[in-house]
């Protein structure tokens, strides 16, 4: 049987995700006052505290998006404030601290939808793709993914190179069990851009082990998602190829020719794991036409795999392998 406490913090979880913090906060305060030393109780109060000085802010802004976009970029500062805190206390009930995580995530994001929606209300039938992008990641946040592929699908049709929609999109396709497709998403979005890539929101087990890994490889900070498609490749990761439309290919020998002219002139920190990218990429893509006998390229590919072994040969033994 559950205690006088657990239903509080239960019913305040609940209130919290119909995005009633007041109601949510009353209902912990009225634990503490009968626990006060409960961990879980002074923990949500914590949360929900921090939530409602930060959200005091609104008042700044005229418009919903402005005041969704601002909700949205709380969720990061938050997680520094937990780490501030410490862990999450060891619950001994029927509620967990990962529920009262879960539920400030409901309330964080399903509000900051609210103000979304509205804009969508006023936008019609052809909101921003920007505005896609954020909706798409609140449903993905709550939890609702087959609502969530909806709009990140719309956000990428509007912007096809649009790294953070793209990895937004692979990351929902691979939570909804679509593997290759998210494999294809992934690697296009980080070819594209991955600095554009907000990996603090992906939540797909196949983003999250390949970030570790690359971390625990010794990166750190923006430099890792410079690498993550330079391992996701060597590991078979992101294993699906596809062949290059003619455009894209001379798109891709010129950025090859930029990289290389720069990194001879003064090599920087993400010039190594791009060119690696792109080298990766203009092989995989004459694996793909000599599979359908559309030519063989076998010299350009001799010439790229010494161009791999030339910048990082430890690199050139795994690929080749």
């Amino acid at each position: 049987m559950k205690t006088k406490v657990e239903e509080l913090i239960e019913q305040a979880y609940e209130r919290l995700k119909e995005t009633d913090a007041v109601s949510a906060l009353h209902l912990l305060e009225e634990a503490l006052k009968i626990d006060f030393e409960h961990p879980e109780v002074k923990y949500g109060l914590k949360c929900i505290n921090w939530w409602l000085e930060r959200l005091k802010k609104l008042g700044e802004f005229s418009e919903p998006f402005e005041k969704g976009g601002y909700v949205i970029s709380q969720w990061k500062p938050f997680h520094v404030f937990l780490d501030q805190i410490g862990d999450q206390p060891v619950s001994d009930g029927s509620a967990s601290e990962d529920s009262c995580l879960y539920a400030v995530r409901h309330y964080v994001f399903s509000l900051a939808l609210k103000f979304l929606e509205d804009v969508i209300a006023v936008s019609g039938n052809s909101p921003d793709p920007e505005i896609l992008l954020q909706m798409g990641r609140c449903y993905k946040e709550i939890g609702n993914y087959e609502e969530a592929a909806k709009f990140l699908e719309q956000a990428v049709n509007f912007r096809p190179e649009d790294s953070g929609a793209l990895a937004e999109l692979a990351d929902v396709k691979a939570i909804l069990g679509d593997p290759r497709a998210a494999k294809v998403l992934f690697r296009e979005a980080f070819y594209l851009d991955p600095q554009a890539i907000d990996l603090w929101f992906m939540e797909s087990e196949m983003i999250i082990r390949l970030k570790q890994k690359v971390s625990e490889l010794g990166y750190t900070g923006k430099e890792i998602a410079e690498w993550i498609p330079v391992y996701g490749a060597l590991w078979g990761i992101f294993s699906v190829q596809r062949e290059l439309k003619p455009v894209e290919l001379g798109k891709l020998r010129q950025s090859i020719l930029a990289l290389e002219s720069e990194n001879s002139n003064k090599p920087g920190d993400f010039l190594k794991p791009r060119l690696l990218n792109r080298y990766f990429r203009l092989i995989d893509h004459y694996g793909v036409t000599r599979t359908r006998n559309h030519g063989d390229n076998s010299d350009v590919v001799e010439e790229t795999m010494r161009k791999i072994k030339f910048i990082d040969s430890a690199i050139y033994e795994q690929y080749r392998n």
